[in-house]
């Protein structure tokens, strides 16, 4: 008998919108997520699984999650530089899912109550991080009021 399939796992992953916006993905319809340089945030990255749900944080401008994308490809050795790569870094690429009607800017996530364990508050300089279920499915249903 087939074990059931693992459920999704939860991401939030920073871009700044001037280097690659969510409407630059959702033009693409896919990208490698690359250019991560810090292990904490390497090490999450590793563990994304194709299907895993992100939401899409626009970061410096805007600082709101805008959108939510998935994983398409598990990680791989990052291209961005792959002379100084030497398999330590990794990308993964994503595709969008949906677009939020609007913006859940990061002053909201601080005032929510129910985010107030959310990395994004606590360790706010990681650009790939996890979040819970219940954060996901919240700041999901912000989005698209």
């Amino acid at each position: 008998m087939a074990s059931a399939p693992a459920s999704p796992q939860y991401w939030l992953m920073k871009s700044e919108p001037f280097v690659y916006s969510f409407d630059q993905l959702m033009k693409d319809k896919k990208t490698n997520w690359s250019g991560v340089r810090n292990f904490q945030a390497r090490n999450f990255l590793k563990a994304a699984k194709k299907g895993d749900l992100v939401l899409y944080y626009h970061s410096n401008e805007g600082k709101a999650v805008v959108g939510i994308a998935k994983v398409v490809k598990e990680a791989y050795p990052d291209i961005a530089k792959a002379d100084e790569n030497k398999g330590e870094w990794v990308q993964v690429d994503l595709a969008p899912v949906e677009k939020f009607n609007q913006p859940v800017t990061l002053e909201e996530i601080k005032k929510a109550p129910k985010l107030k364990d959310i990395l994004l508050v606590k360790q706010s300089r990681l650009s790939v991080m996890p979040v819970s279920k219940p954060h996901f499915e919240y700041i999901q249903k912000q989005g698209n009021k």
